[in-house]
């Protein structure tokens, strides 16, 4: 069994815990139970999709997600009872997946991922956390979310997001590597 081989195995399928639009910068985060995802904008009523050009390409950060399992841990560390995860502006928190597992780390590989029956995404990379964040959790917030401020990830094929979904490998793609 090589490395590659194992970044490719997963115990168990994840789901969809939670939804969270950012209707507008400066705005109150909404938790909804579904959102369609559309590729090159995001999810549709979220700040991100509405400020998009239309032509615009693909972008690394159509979708941010955060690891479900993380969030007592996080609020743990900020010294807070509970965290609600609107307070952490993801869209979508995920549960039964380790999110940075999602990510190939061999450049050559692509693993791509099935939202329910219709949305696949790639995870493209982490989402630290920022000044926003820590302005919204307090001192010594920003330290407690690195390393698990969530991932970003693409929209490769849009389509409906409900709450309670399925997050499966769909499939392993090999591309070329780029050269430098």
């Amino acid at each position: 069994m090589t490395l590659r081989n194992l970044t490719q195995q997963f115990a168990s399928e994840g789901r969809i815990e939670v939804i969270i639009l950012r209707p507008a910068r400066g705005e109150l985060a909404v938790v909804v139970d579904e959102a369609r995802a559309e590729p090159g904008q995001g999810l549709l009523g979220d700040r991100r999709a509405n400020t998009v050009r239309s032509g615009r390409q693909s972008s690394k950060r159509e979708l941010t997600l955060f690891q479900a399992e993380h969030l007592p841990l996080v609020a743990n560390w900020c010294g807070v009872a509970e965290l609600q995860p609107t307070r952490l502006r993801r869209n979508l928190v995920i549960s039964g997946l380790n999110l940075i597992g999602m990510r190939s780390p061999f450049p050559d590989l692509v693993l791509e991922w099935a939202i329910g029956d219709e949305v696949i995404i790639q995870v493209t990379g982490p989402c630290d956390p920022c000044s926003k964040m820590a302005a919204e959790l307090g001192v010594g917030s920003y330290n407690a979310l690195r390393g698990h401020g969530g991932m970003t990830a693409r929209i490769l094929s849009g389509g409906l997001i409900r709450v309670g979904d399925r997050v499966s490998l769909s499939a392993v793609l090999r591309s070329e590597p780029k050269s430098k």
